[in-house]
């Protein structure tokens, strides 16, 4: 594998799972968007309990430092768009509607913990040779996957003089059902043959990432159907 060079975060896909971390497939069930300003992955881990054996006369006989435990990742995806369909997917707050059945707004009500959804995002990668190495590729991308999100909440909201950056806080967990995937994000051949995961995470892995050459899907702020994938099989 290559040293990649990481430019922008080009596009981010939220998918909706059930109770189990499972996607759910068919329409309205995810939404591609961009305009997006940032998406921090902060670890959260315990440090551990250091243990210290001293003597009384103040002489350290012998020393173990804590394990950490890993919890998973908090993150925070900052954007711009103002979209009821991306904070219904995220948030299970429920999307109000006008008189032509459109999206038109949100509703902020609660936080919806037995649920979740899947968070996915491709950045484009930097270098000339990406097409010259491989004349199939339309280019390459580095694709970020955390299959199981949970507890989305909109963050604080400041409207006034400037731009407004919405903000999406959630926490990763694991043994979700995302399997592989509903969606052919992955090259399965030397031809690029698009296809979904080639393995499925394991039951403890809070993310993926590793480098494609199918581009990420046509950002709309819009619902977009789940049909792919493990989606044929169901």
């Amino acid at each position: 594998m290559a040293c990649p060079l990481i430019a922008n975060l080009d596009v981010v896909r939220l998918t909706r799972l059930d109770s189990c971390g499972r996607p759910v497939c068919g329409a309205d069930n995810a939404v591609p968007f961009d305009c997006v300003a940032s998406l921090a992955m902060n670890v959260n881990q315990d440090e551990g309990t250091d243990v210290e054996y001293k003597a009384a006369n103040g002489k350290v006989c012998g020393y173990k430092k804590g394990c950490p435990t890993f919890r998973g990742y908090d993150i925070e995806l900052n954007f711009f768009s103002v979209s009821p369909e991306i904070l219904e997917i995220a948030t299970g707050n429920p999307v109000v509607f006008g008189y032509d059945g459109q999206p038109i707004g949100w509703d902020d009500c609660s936080i919806s913990c037995d649920t979740g959804f899947a968070l996915e995002g491709w950045a484009e990668v930097v270098g000339e040779e990406v097409c010259i190495t491989n004349g199939l590729a339309a280019g390459e991308w580095i694709y970020f996957l955390m299959p199981w999100v949970v507890n989305g909440l909109l963050g604080d909201v400041e409207i006034g003089s400037e731009a407004v950056t919405l903000t999406l806080q959630g926490a990763t967990r694991t043994n979700g059902g995302w399997g592989v995937g509903p969606y052919n994000i992955l090259e399965q051949d030397a031809a690029l043959t698009p296809g979904p995961l080639l393995t499925p995470l394991g039951a403890n892995c809070h993310r993926r990432i590793i480098q494609t050459h199918i581009a990420p899907p046509t950002a709309s702020c819009e619902y977009t159907d789940v049909t792919e994938g493990l989606c044929l099989a169901s």
